[in-house]
């Protein structure tokens, strides 16, 4: 069994916190959802049946608002349809880049405590994901 990967390392959070917090900064996001969410004994949403991408959906109806109060966009999304260089055996059930103004955002909010409250409909969501930092270059022709 491959490993999976919900919350980052604490290495890798530490790697994440040591790069420069004032530039804009783009996330990409790779998705594999489960077939039925997992939330918490006693969540509000335990044992309502919701598949992982209806609790994904949730996690972004509640966390969205506090994403754009902070100055976050959604610069790219798209449905995964084939490994074309990679393992066979991976696959993704959605992707997007979210972009923010700078780190320093991204921290405001992941430290909301409304954010930290619909993070739970992330974490029930995911069977797998990656996120990865990347510095926003320029756009054009060629490689």
């Amino acid at each position: 069994m491959s490993a999976t990967y919900i919350d980052p390392s604490p290495a890798n959070f530490r790697a994440f916190k040591d790069l420069p917090r004032d530039e804009p900064i783009h996330m990409l996001n790779l998705l594999l959802y489960r077939d039925e969410a997992e939330y918490p004994e006693g969540h509000e949403h335990h044992g309502n049946g919701w598949s992982g991408r209806r609790a994904y959906e949730e996690y972004g109806k509640t966390s969205g608002p506090i994403f754009r109060r902070v100055g976050g966009d959604i610069f790219w999304r798209g449905a995964f349809q084939t490994m074309v260089t990679g393992p066979d055996d991976k696959r993704w059930h959605d992707g997007f880049v979210a972009q923010y103004p700078n780190a320093g955002a991204f921290f405001e909010m992941i430290k909301d405590p409304d954010y930290q409250q619909a993070v739970v409909n992330r974490t029930a969501a995911l069977a797998d994901s990656r996120l990865m930092r990347f510095a926003p270059g320029e756009a054009g022709e060629g490689f």
